[in-house]
C-alpha cells in the first residue's frame, strides 16, 4: 500500500499530492498509472535530471495534464499547476484505491 498526502505546496496556493511512503518501490509509477485508469493517463514527456536525481514524468489525461516528480529518496509528487480541479479528482480516484491511503495533514502547516 502507499501513503501519500493531499496537501498545499510549501507557501504556495498550489495543491499536489505527495507519495511519501512506498514511491521507493520499482513498480510505484505503472501502479499510479494503473490506479488512474479510470482517467486515462497517457505519458507525453520523460525528463531526466540526474543532477537532481529525479525524474518528471508528464501525462495528458481524461482530465488534463499532471506531472509525477520522483526522486531516488523513495519520494514522488504528483503536480497540476495549472489543472487543480483535475488534481482534485485524481486524489478522488487515488481514494477509491486499494493500493492508495490518504493521510491527512494540517494545511496550516504549510503557510
Amino acid at each position: 500500500m502507499y501513503k501519500y498526502y493531499f496537501r498545499p505546496g510549501y507557501q504556495s496556493g498550489n495543491l499536489l499530492i505527495e507519495v511519501f511512503d512506498g514511491a521507493e518501490n520499482e513498480t510505484f509509477v505503472s501502479d499510479f498509472v494503473h490506479a488512474l485508469g479510470e482517467i486515462n493517463p497517457k505519458m507525453t514527456d520523460v525528463l531526466d535530471l540526474w543532477m537532481n536525481d529525479e525524474v518528471l514524468l508528464t501525462y495528458d489525461s481524461e482530465i488534463g495534464p499532471f506531472t509525477i516528480s520522483k526522486d531516488i529518496w523513495g519520494f514522488a509528487f504528483i503536480t497540476a499547476e495549472n489543472n487543480q480541479e483535475g488534481l482534485g479528482k485524481i486524489n478522488s480516484v487515488l481514494e477509491k484505491s486499494e493500493f492508495f491511503e490518504k493521510v491527512e495533514v494540517d494545511f496550516e502547516n504549510y503557510k
